[in-house]
């Protein structure tokens, strides 16, 4: 986990950098033309084949020949899903009354003849649990995806911007982790004897179009209601807030979902480690969360500059849904690793139908009604995902709650300090009142730790060292 944590967070902070200042340069309504493409990608990403690869990673046994029947379904997969993306431009631009949307879409399916060389490479890396390679070719592929993206806003490129950079850091990646893994191999297309990878992988399948459903409901009615301005001021605000649970969790759950594996058949084990996992990541996301939703006005103008303004209302709702949002992703590693992705898929299948109707009822209010429908609907998700998972992962609700007390009151904590800490401010520039409040965000964070918690405090820091 160091070694994927560390340098994804080296990555992000190269990512970072680039991304504000692309954010910066282009506008609003580039990244909401960007945005109507993404629910297509989004679709189609969750058949290319990462199921599968998760089936072999919890495999206890794997040879050769089921390797390079992996490859070919992948290929096979990720070609067809390349070719269907062509042939649904059209639809999706007369969908979202954008002509662009096509020829962006065009574009951005070359990314799926990529994607069997991330794919196959990572299973391969991942079974042996080294992430050191993983971690070395998303670093390298992160720092020139930022190169491409930065080299497109200051030349003018606009939204193609947006297209490019994606395009460099799949490319670059694919082949870095290819010549890592050493996994260049003939695919095979008979796929005779790997009927249980494909079941499995197709119930993995089936939870993440769930998840898309969930995750690009909210642009797909909106791209309906919301001019484009209106939709990229949105998509750049749920950005921002989703940076923890979009950037750092997955690179967290791939970790989660291998170590799981290795113990899946101990229950008391399981229930422990899911109980540590959940609250060391409620440590780092609560003064996240809850920095977000006081500095909302000060960080977006700071960060994304003067004409996001119109954000920083939106950045401060959807911050209070993040927490709920967050602990419910820890779920579906842990009940996968046991064997049981079937779970994960029906909690997904609820998921899919509370959140589109949630985003159908509230972009009635507009772009704000959006955001609070966010709200209204995670803590009701995140309580039927512990209902049904907790006790496949060897833990009780009130176990749970005891572990992640801590951070969940420090933060809370933390957020009204940093309000009357505001309130009492003069008249500042942005840049002074952020510094202010942040400096007081974390000084009321690490003292509540200290004073309240000082049990949870060690056990960071001696996970941090190496020694838990």
């Amino acid at each position: 986990m160091i070694w994927r944590s560390g340098t994804q967070f080296l990555g992000q902070l190269v990512t970072w950098g680039s991304t504000f200042l692309v954010i910066r340069i282009l506008s609003p309504q580039d990244y909401g033309l960007f945005a109507m493409t993404q629910v297509v990608l989004a679709l189609l990403n969750m058949l290319n084949g990462y199921g599968l690869a998760s089936a072999v990673i919890q495999r206890p046994h794997v040879d050769k020949r089921l390797e390079r029947q992996l490859f070919g379904l992948l290929v096979l997969l990720n070609f067809g899903l390349g070719l269907a993306q062509v042939l649904m431009a059209p639809l999706a631009a007369a969908y979202f009354r954008q002509p662009i949307v096509a020829d962006l879409l065009r574009v951005q399916a070359l990314l799926y003849i990529a994607t069997p060389f991330i794919a196959f490479p990572y299973a391969l890396l991942a079974r042996s649990m080294d992430f050191k390679g993983q971690a070395q070719a998303n670093l390298a592929s992160a720092t020139l995806g930022a190169i491409v993206s930065l080299i497109g806003a200051f030349s003018g490129w606009g939204v193609w911007t947006l297209i490019a950079a994606p395009m460099a850091l799949f490319w670059s990646r694919a082949v870095i982790m290819t010549w890592l893994a050493r996994s260049l191999m003939w695919p095979s297309f008979d796929f005779r004897g790997a009927g249980d990878v494909v079941r499995f992988g197709g119930l993995m399948a089936t939870s993440q179009l769930f998840w898309f459903l969930q995750s690009q409901a909210d642009v797909f009615v909106a791209g309906r209601h919301l001019d484009p301005h209106t939709l990229g001021l949105y998509t750049t605000a749920l950005f921002l807030t989703q940076v923890f649970v979009a950037k750092f969790l997955p690179t967290l759950n791939d970790v989660a979902f291998s170590a799981y594996a290795r113990i899946q058949d101990d229950a008391a084990a399981m229930g422990a480690a899911f109980a540590k996992s959940s609250r060391i990541v409620m440590v780092a996301a609560m003064p996240f969360y809850a920095g977000l939703a006081v500095t909302a006005e000060p960080l977006v103008h700071v960060v994304l500059g003067e004409k996001w303004l119109e954000a920083a209302p939106l950045v401060r709702v959807l911050a209070i849904a993040m927490p709920f949002m967050t602990l419910q992703t820890l779920f579906a590693p842990a009940t996968n690793a046991r064997g049981l992705p079937g779970i994960a898929a029906r909690l997904g299948a609820v998921g899919g139908i509370l959140l589109p109707i949630a985003f159908v009822m509230g972009v009635q209010f507009g772009v704000t009604g959006l955001t609070i429908a966010w709200v209204s609907v995670w803590p009701l998700y995140l309580a039927i995902t512990a209902r049904r998972s907790l006790r496949e992962v060897g833990l009780t609700a009130p176990a749970l709650a005891r572990a992640i007390a801590p951070p969940v009151l420090a933060g809370l904590a933390m957020a009204a300090i940093v309000a009357l800490v505001d309130a009492g401010l003069p008249p500042l520039t942005p840049v002074s009142r952020l510094a202010i409040l942040v400096a007081a965000g974390a000084l009321a964070y690490g003292g509540w730790l200290a004073l309240f918690a000082r049990a949870t405090l060690g056990e960071l820091i001696a996970f941090v060292r190496r020694r838990d």
